[in-house]
């Protein structure tokens, strides 16, 4: 198989995965365990409290002393 056609059918299973999501289905499909991070609030809580007791940098802005203080 040559490049030409490797691309051209890459290319097409590439259009056909892509599809219309309608309004109503929308809610079915962001289920939460498909989320990059299923719990973003208790994730920055957790890096807050870590940063706050190592006042070590972070990607976040989150800044504090090494007390331990909140």
């Amino acid at each position: 198989m040559n490049h030409r056609n490797l691309s051209v059918l890459l290319m097409a299973l590439a259009l056909a995965a892509c599809t219309t999501v309608e309004p109503w289905n929308r809610g079915t499909l962001a289920k939460p365990h498909m989320a990059v991070d299923p719990l973003p609030l208790q994730s920055t809580l957790r890096a807050h409290v870590e940063n706050s007791r190592q006042a070590a940098p972070s990607i976040r802005s989150a800044e504090g002393g090494a007390c331990g203080c909140y």
